[in-house]
């Protein structure tokens, strides 16, 4: 039983009348009828509520949630009470996301029920354990609450963004592609494979006629072509110290993720063998290429758990298991980020290695808040010098790019929030010009 704040104000204003019956008698039997009255309300909000077990409450969310998304959480309420009642619903959150605002208050109308939802966005991969849901229940006269305790302990698994994937089929199913970045790339020559030979009908191109068979067959018959298939794309994740840098919440770790996650859908369903390694110090986890229905949840598997640490990567280890395991030639997409011109220096000869045998391509990060804070005019000398200090920063990441072209090696600069769409932009470029 919870005596809310109503009770307290007319229990005041009672003994208020009756101290100033002190200087007008006539006041202290007001006091007293009014206490009078308030112990019949309580008593009678008593009745009303401890009569039988009035309220239900059940929380309805899905079993793992995604990764920098927002996640709906539904908590259904069910009244038995045959009169109107007030709600103050309280539902217990993952202490990780240190929100005091999951409080509701809500009226339900006789044997009424009702859906509260809202939702929540972690931003680390993991357990999430929620609470009970705690319902207080007045009546209109609000001088008790009831407290309920309902439902009961979950624990949710966060999962790499996947709610991602199915909002980009969403998109793709519609041709609406284009509203989230992604480019069509126009082919330029023949990057295709082979596939049959059909008749020609009016609006093919006649480049594709294949005269022997039009001879063969006294009617004219073209080739058709796909696009070139089971083609190895392996997502390489550096787990390093230089990736723990965190924007809007998330470590460049888990940006990474999300967009190997999307990649390998979109690789996987144009018919290319997506696969994964990890690693750090040393390799850690390997996923070998693959196009099958459950290479997503392989992936996905794998990369719940994934978690960044203070060593130092080592490059060498890398290159040598890279060797290892990957003997066909694939396309390496190293999620990785520099410091500056000296970081990449000492990993450059492994990078070079790797591009020999495979088509490398270079992902790291511009640094968004850097970027926003140069677009402000400074305002006093000491902006001016960290000005300098943060062009020189930005400018070094240019070089960096600038030196991978120059030796033959592809990079991507590109912030975090516009990671995924710039990596299926440059996949599709790629793979588009036939370029490994």
């Amino acid at each position: 039983m919870f005596l809310p704040a109503r009770f307290y104000w007319i229990l005041i204003a009672a003994v208020a009348i009756m101290a100033a019956g002190a200087w007008w008698a006539w006041l202290f039997p007001v006091g007293i009828a009014l206490l009078a009255i308030l112990a019949v309300a309580v008593a009678a909000d008593f009745a009303l509520l401890w009569h039988r077990k009035g309220i239900t409450a059940e929380r309805r969310c899905s079993e793992r949630f995604s990764c920098g998304d927002d996640n709906a959480v539904g908590l259904r309420i069910a009244s038995r009470y045959p009169f109107a009642t007030r709600l103050t619903v309280i539902d217990e959150v993952p202490h990780i996301f240190q929100r005091r605002d999951i409080l509701f208050a809500h009226a339900l109308a006789p044997h009424g029920t009702a859906t509260i939802t809202y939702r929540l966005r972690p931003t680390r991969r993991g357990v999430y354990g929620f609470g009970r849901i705690r319902v207080f229940a007045a009546t209109r006269l609000g001088l008790l609450q009831r407290r309920y305790t309902c439902g009961s302990p979950l624990n949710v698994k966060v999962f790499p963004s996947y709610l991602m994937l199915n909002h980009y089929e969403l998109l793709a199913m519609s041709n609406q592609l284009t509203m989230m970045g992604i480019k069509r790339i126009r082919r330029a020559g023949n990057n295709t494979e082979f596939e049959q030979i059909k008749d020609y009908v009016q609006g093919d191109d006649y480049r594709a006629i294949n005269w022997k068979a039009s001879a063969r067959r006294n009617q004219l018959m073209v080739n058709v072509y796909t696009d070139e298939r089971s083609q190895q794309i392996i997502s390489v994740i550096d787990k390093g110290r230089v990736m723990q840098q965190a924007f809007d919440g998330m470590t460049l770790l888990d940006y990474a993720i999300n967009a190997t996650l999307i990649l390998s859908y979109v690789a996987v369903r144009k018919q290319d063998r997506a696969g994964l390694i990890t690693f750090n110090d040393m390799l850690h986890d390997f996923v070998p290429p693959a196009c099958s229905q459950a290479q997503m949840q392989n992936l996905l598997e794998a990369l719940y758990a994934q978690q960044t640490d203070f060593s130092e990567s080592d490059y060498s280890a890398m290159l040598v298991n890279v060797n290892r395991l990957v003997r066909k030639r694939s396309l390496l997409l190293l999620f990785t980020n520099f410091s500056g011109l000296n970081s990449l220096n000492r990993q450059l000869p492994y990078l070079r290695q790797l591009n020999r045998n495979h088509r490398l391509l270079v992902i790291f990060f511009e640094d968004e808040q850097l970027t926003q804070f140069l677009s402000e005019r400074p305002a006093d000398t000491e902006e001016y010098y960290q000005h300098v200090i943060g062009e020189k920063v930005a400018r070094e990441k240019q070089l960096i790019a600038i030196t991978l072209q120059q030796q033959g090696i592809q990079s991507l600069l590109t912030t975090p929030a516009q990671l995924s769409v710039d990596i299926i932009n440059r996949y599709l470029e790629i793979k588009a010009r036939q370029l490994f």
